[in-house]
């Protein structure tokens, strides 16, 4: 579910983050998560050669890998 913002900035302050701190975590919150982000777009096509993967394909290819197994 998701947190308001000034919920999440009063929890941040609570614990002891300082306002400033404060202020850029939510700062960058907000311009991750105001959907700009959302797609993969031709950057990676044009930088690796290859359509681009949704995180999610990522992590379960490298979770399959065993890569971070211990």
């Amino acid at each position: 579910m998701p947190v308001p913002p000034d919920a999440f900035r009063a929890g941040l302050l609570d614990a002891g983050v300082s306002k400033e701190e404060t202020d850029l975590i939510l700062y960058l919150f907000a311009t991750v998560l105001d959907g700009r982000n959302e797609k993969p777009v031709d950057g990676v096509r044009r930088a690796l050669n290859r359509e681009p993967r949704s995180f999610l394909d990522y992590a379960r290819r490298t979770a399959a890998s065993g890569v971070w197994n211990a």
